[in-house]
């Protein structure tokens, strides 16, 4: 049942100014109308002036699946404005007609929530009118929700490390995925621009446009839970995230002049030889970041499809290997290669250096900071799919990935299929 209350026209007298102007003086005197100017009278309970239609009835709760509407009732009042509210924080967004007459929401309700809604309104005389509505709203019939969990794992990252979500349910429609990234919400201190990008149907990534400040705090939650996303799905749960960011690392490769250069907040720290990708196993270019530090790897050629015994197989142990892509790309020690290392490029397409250096290396970055490389003859990191490599598409293209921006999601995901470098030395 609607709670449809009517309006009946409140009398109101205003009492008109008489201005006296004084001969040869130059002061005007007005009058006011006192209590009775409706302009300066307290607001009135608009109660007689709206209709909504939510319950009325004592336990009886909306229904989440149908919009909220705010009516005028009668010819000499409208509504001026209103403001919908959980008891979570959650505004409702909504559309006001340009008469005034009425007022319907455009975002859905969440189910199992107490709102509160305030209407502003004026009678015919200009008068301000006030109500608050309360109501709250039912569970939805359906179990089917999408839960949310968030990465990385709290702790300190580098500045490059991207916020990723994982969804239980894949999401397609791009009204549905804008619902969904709207509620996802990252706030940094210091606060920076930023955006979410859809990888594929169940997993989004979000980065700043530039890359985290040093020492910042991002606290990343969810308010879905109980937020229709589309027929038979709700919103379910979310454990908030938070990750801090330690200093501007960036280890920068340039494959031609068989370096990697270590700059901490802009200042160069070490520059150390090394070898890169040789001709038919070149470095991926572009930014990576850091996924990964393991102390030991078994690296073998056989797990790339190499044959034994071939001219390019290997089976050997690797220490202090900084892994930065999933299909086996790392910064390690190269021992074998150190007459070569700051030369000549004869890997399989990791960077290799000394264990020195290796050791070094190793202990200077750890997961979120950024390694670059520079003047490969390899095709660039790809986005998606084998780490990190969000830092290769610029802001534009990034944001052509969300729902909420111009660009339309592709709905398929971008990640490329990774070269044939796993395990590789």
């Amino acid at each position: 049942m609607s709670n449809t209350v009517h309006f009946q026209a409140r009398g109101r007298t205003v009492v008109g100014c008489t201005l006296l102007v004084i001969a040869l003086g130059a002061s005007v005197t007005a009058c006011t109308g006192g209590d009775d100017d409706p302009l300066s009278a307290a607001p009135y309970d608009a109660a007689g002036q709206i209709s909504f239609n939510g319950p009325t009835e004592a336990g009886k709760k909306a229904d989440p699946d149908k919009p909220l509407e705010v009516v005028a009732e009668g010819a000499d009042g409208r509504i001026t404005d209103v403001t919908a509210m959980d008891a979570a924080g959650r505004h409702v967004a909504g559309e006001l007609s340009a008469d005034g007459a009425r007022w319907h929401s455009t975002s859905p309700l969440a189910a199992g929530a107490r709102y509160t809604v305030r209407v502003s309104t004026e009678d015919g005389d200009g008068a301000p009118g006030r109500k608050v509505l309360t109501f709250e709203t039912g569970r939805p019939s359906t179990k089917k929700t999408l839960d949310v969990s968030f990465g990385p794992e709290a702790g300190a990252y580098g500045v490059g490390q991207p916020v990723t979500a994982e969804l239980s349910q894949p999401v397609r429609d791009s009204a549905q995925r804008a619902i969904v990234e709207r509620a996802l919400k990252v706030d940094s201190t210091p606060a920076v621009e930023g955006a979410w990008h859809w990888v594929d149907d169940k997993k989004l990534h979000y980065r700043p446009k530039e890359y985290w400040p040093s020492h910042a705090t991002v606290q990343v939650r969810s308010t879905l839970d109980g937020i229709k996303i589309g027929d038979r799905m709700w919103g379910g749960t979310a454990k908030p995230l938070t990750i801090t960011t330690d200093d501007r690392v960036v280890a920068v490769t340039d494959a031609a002049a068989h370096t990697l250069t270590l700059y901490r907040d802009g200042e160069e720290v070490r520059q150390m030889p090394v070898t890169a990708g040789k001709p038919g196993f070149e470095t991926r270019n572009g930014v990576k970041v850091v996924l990964a530090k393991e102390p030991f790897v078994r690296m073998r050629s056989s797990t790339v499809g190499i044959a034994e015994g071939s001219s390019e197989s290997y089976d050997l142990p690797v220490y202090f290997a900084t892994r930065v892509t999933w299909s086996g790309e790392y910064v390690h020690a190269a021992p074998w290669s150190v007459g070569s290392q700051g030369a000549a490029n004869v890997s399989h397409g990791c960077v290799g250096m000394s264990t020195a250096d290796a050791e070094w290396f190793f202990d200077a970055v750890q997961e979120g900071d950024l390694v670059e490389v520079v003047n490969s003859g390899g095709e660039t990191m790809e986005p998606f799919g084998n780490g990190f490599g969000d830092w290769n598409l610029d802001w534009t293209e990034w944001r052509t990935g969300s729902a909420l921006t111009s660009g339309t999601p592709n709905g398929q995901g971008t990640a490329e299929q990774a070269r044939l470098r796993p395990q590789s030395v």
